[in-house]
């Protein structure tokens, strides 16, 4: 760790955090909470929707805009101009690409498609991760700003082998940044659930996870992959996911940084309070 205690990170003049942990923990909060204090903000997923998958958005809103002949016709012509409006608050943009396999008829990609768009998002997110360092010296060198904290997607457990001392993701940030994984308790992961619940979202999963639930769910409801609910499978495969990245989240504070509790960062109110937080995770 960059900070190998609670002394070397109070009295570090630039202080660099990578958050991570389930999507809904409080992570992109707290980088804007600092980024008012004058901390700098790289959102990962930000990066994955402009950098790296931006033109496969405005393609494929292209392909829908080009069904309709009326705006076909404009496109044709260069008449209008469609692209993605993509914030670090609203990702819409890079789910929507993502998307659901399943049934054409409500909103579903073919599987093929599907894994071909999950396979970019990993690479995308990759690179996302690989750029951090980048952004760490292109905020001081342009913004004069030393302070730096990596927002990264939920999905980052799933790009990278914790295990491994090698991991060239992993040895890459912790060798720039201290790594603290957000922790939420059953409570937090209970109304994460409800959440998705109402409103299923698309979602990056490891390959082997993916084929092993895809065959799974449609084993159980008995249905062709052209009739699979796209809603009905990412609701049954949520919690499950959620499940299998919790062990490693831990391995990844385990091994390369170290934990916070979401309970206690919702507590968090300035920058002092994330700084005292962050202190009270290291070894004194």
């Amino acid at each position: 760790m960059i900070y190998s205690n609670r002394a070397e990170w109070l009295s570090a003049d630039k202080k660099r955090i990578a958050l991570f942990g389930m999507s809904g923990l409080g992570k992109t909060w707290a980088a804007n909470l600092l980024r008012d204090e004058g901390w700098f903000h790289y959102s990962v997923d930000y990066r994955i929707g402009t950098r790296y998958m931006g033109e496969y958005i405005a393609d494929n809103f292209k392909r829908e805009a080009m069904k309709n002949p009326f705006l076909a016709e404009l496109l044709l012509s260069d008449s209008v101009y469609i692209a993605s409006n993509i914030t670090f608050e609203n990702l819409a943009p890079l789910s929507t690409y993502l998307g659901k396999p399943g049934d054409p008829a409500k909103g579903g990609l073919p599987f093929d498609e599907y894994l071909h768009r999950q396979t970019q998002h990993r690479e995308a997110e990759m690179a996302a991760l690989l750029d951090t360092k980048h952004f760490i010296e292109r905020a001081e060198d342009i913004y004069g700003i030393g302070n730096f904290l990596c927002d990264s997607g939920g999905s980052i457990c799933e790009v990278v082998d914790p295990e491994d001392p090698e991991d060239p993701i992993l040895t890459a940030l912790s060798q720039n940044l201290l790594m603290v994984w957000i922790e939420g308790s059953d409570a937090h992961t209970e109304e994460l659930v409800k959440r998705f619940d109402r409103a299923p979202k698309p979602m990056y999963y490891q390959p082997q996870f993916l084929a092993a639930k895809w065959a799974e769910y449609r084993d159980l409801k008995g249905v062709a992959e052209d009739k699979v609910d796209p809603d009905d499978f990412v609701r049954w495969t949520y919690a499950q996911a959620l499940a299998h990245r919790q062990p490693r989240y831990a391995a990844m504070a385990a091994n390369w940084g170290v934990k916070i509790r979401a309970e206690d960062l919702y507590l968090v109110r300035n920058g002092k309070d994330f700084t005292s937080l962050i202190a009270d995770a290291l070894p004194a």
